[in-house]
């Protein structure tokens, strides 16, 4: 229902695509999609237990005690494992509002040798919209013509909704103050760790005594309902002080509540017993994706899932798995942080955690990532031709701008300078204006090209990182026989036992000297075994 692309203002590195989507539209063309997919059998039902023989995955037995076996196993859990609601004092099981919780599978997963966490999320008040005054609220309009995630998805005006902005007052604070010890995350009620970039409303009034506002963002939750979604206030504080906080900001003096807000804690498997293809070190055949590794929900958990997917089928098939790098996409990123650093609170995506970030740009990729897409059977022909016409084009283009000489510089050189537009190029330059070329192509060739030296930095760093990537590291070497090795180092490498140098070099506590220590051994093993 809108679109918005974040940090315009800033550079294509940090430029991000947000979507606000209809939540019961969305679940019902998911629903649709599913129905109609061939070979696939949709069961409801809760399930409890992962049937195994010896140490691969066979299976599972549900609630009701049925069973049904599978060559490969995907848990995307959510909050529903052991989930337990809080609201005020209250609390009960449950997986989300509403929903029972999956009480038995987090014991399963125990007896198989899987060490269990906990962690706690939580959701802000939902509102009435028509019980809004919306004469004081800021206005955040949909993008006219939208940067929209999938490049199939057509162009052109885009009829959206509108969000809405408003913010806390001092007022609002004192309330908070005043009743921190009925709030379960103050009262010992909660023991369990919380996201720390998306922290509730009385998380940050205490932790930001001196600021006098926090940002409220009202999102309407679709196109058919009048549910406004209150993001920046989740909190689990009971009913009678979440009603004072929500009638204390501009705009929602005589808000209707139509469901409070509340905390879920839940189990989740600690990702470094995963492995870079989610599949589990302790259970062959059993793959996890989402939440139940440790993550927030959302886009990290929906590319877990697409990953997850992806190699339980291609192993079933005997195919090699997808791993991707951490300079080809955000998910290699996401992946290789949990699996090789793991997480003590649940972990959200952000550009900061990129150190190619440059090289990840929404805008190229179709272009990263449409070659991996297209081995493992995900992109259509028509998809890849697509693809192959946008690097047709941009390969013209940059013939070019190397090419075509003004004043004695090249085009590519006057478009590498800051006041220098593709667009005031292509005015003047009548070979420039001839080019069959799309507006989504152009802005790849005028970003790669005024931060051409910016990204010739990063691809070195790139081929240097995939050099210890390409040193693998056997998967029964035994750490306690490596000489010089730190006893901590030889501690995390034993458990997290990496895949490669360049993984055990990313290993928290593991320095320069220990992954140099660790190559010196596996160099003199390889002589000994020539």
């Amino acid at each position: 229902i809108q679109y918005r692309l974040l940090n315009r203002s800033k550079g294509p590195a940090v430029r991000s695509p947000r979507a606000q989507c209809d939540r019961q539209g969305y679940a019902r063309a998911m629903q649709e999609a599913l129905a109609r997919q061939q070979n696939l059998l949709t069961i409801e039902d809760a399930a409890a237990e992962v049937l195994t023989q010896g140490d691969r995955a066979v299976g599972v037995r549900c609630e009701g005690g049925r069973a049904y076996g599978a060559r490969a196993v995907i848990l995307t859990t959510g909050t529903f494992l052991r989930g337990m609601l809080h609201l005020g004092s209250r609390t009960w099981p449950g997986g989300r509002f509403g929903e029972p919780a999956a009480e038995h599978l987090s014991g399963s997963l125990q007896r198989l040798g899987i060490r269990l966490g906990r962690l706690k999320t939580g959701t802000p008040p939902r509102v009435d919209g028509r019980t809004l005054d919306y004469r004081p609220l800021t206005e955040q309009p949909s993008d006219p013509e939208p940067v929209r995630f999938a490049f199939d998805s057509g162009h052109g005006p885009f009829d959206g909704i509108p969000c809405w902005l408003t913010r806390t007052t001092p007022a609002i604070h004192g309330v908070i103050r005043a009743n921190l010890d009925r709030a379960p995350l103050y009262s010992g009620q909660i023991t369990s760790t919380g996201p720390r970039y998306c922290p509730s409303i009385e998380v940050k009034v205490v932790r930001f005594p001196d600021r006098d506002h926090h940002l409220v963002f009202l999102e309407p939750e679709g196109r058919d309902t009048h549910v406004v979604y209150c993001n920046g206030i989740a909190t689990s504080m009971p009913e009678d002080v979440q009603e004072r906080i929500v009638h204390g900001i501009p705009g929602m003096e005589a808000a209707r509540i139509v469901r409070y807000g509340y905390a879920i804690e839940y189990d989740f498997v600690p990702p470094t017993q995963t492995q870079a293809t989610l599949e589990s070190k302790a259970v062959g055949g059993l793959y996890l994706a989402g939440q139940i590794n440790g993550t927030s929900g959302y886009e990290e958990a929906a590319g877990q899932g697409l990953l997850a997917g992806i190699n339980a089928a291609r192993a079933l098939a005997a195919k090699t798995p997808v791993v991707l790098r951490r300079d080809q996409a955000y998910l290699g990123v996401l992946v290789d942080d949990l699996v090789t650093k793991g997480t003590e609170e649940p972990y959200r995506m952000f550009t900061s955690l990129a150190e190619y970030r440059l090289l990840l740009r929404h805008d190229n990729a179709d272009r990263r990532l449409a070659p991996v897409g297209r081995e493992v059977g995900l992109v259509s022909d028509a998809a890849w031709r697509r693809v192959e016409e946008k690097e047709r084009q941009i390969a013209s283009a940059r013939d070019v701008l190397g090419r075509v000489r003004r004043g004695g510089r090249t085009l590519e050189d006057l478009l590498r300078r800051p006041q220098v537009t593709w667009r005031a190029l292509v005015d003047e330059v009548p070979d420039l204006a001839a080019l069959e070329i799309s507006d989504e192509a152009a802005r790849q060739v005028e970003i790669e090209t005024k931060y051409a030296g910016y990204l010739a930095r990063q691809q070195v760093q790139v081929e240097r990182a995939r050099r210890m990537e390409a040193r693998p590291i056997p998967p029964g070497v035994d750490y306690s026989q490596v000489p010089h090795l730190r006893t901590e180092a030889r501690e995390k490498l034993a458990r997290i036992r990496p895949r490669s140098l360049g993984q055990a070099g990313r290993i928290a506590g593991i320095g320069p000297a220990d992954q140099a220590i660790l190559m010196i051994y596996l160099d003199a093993r390889s002589a000994t075994a020539r």
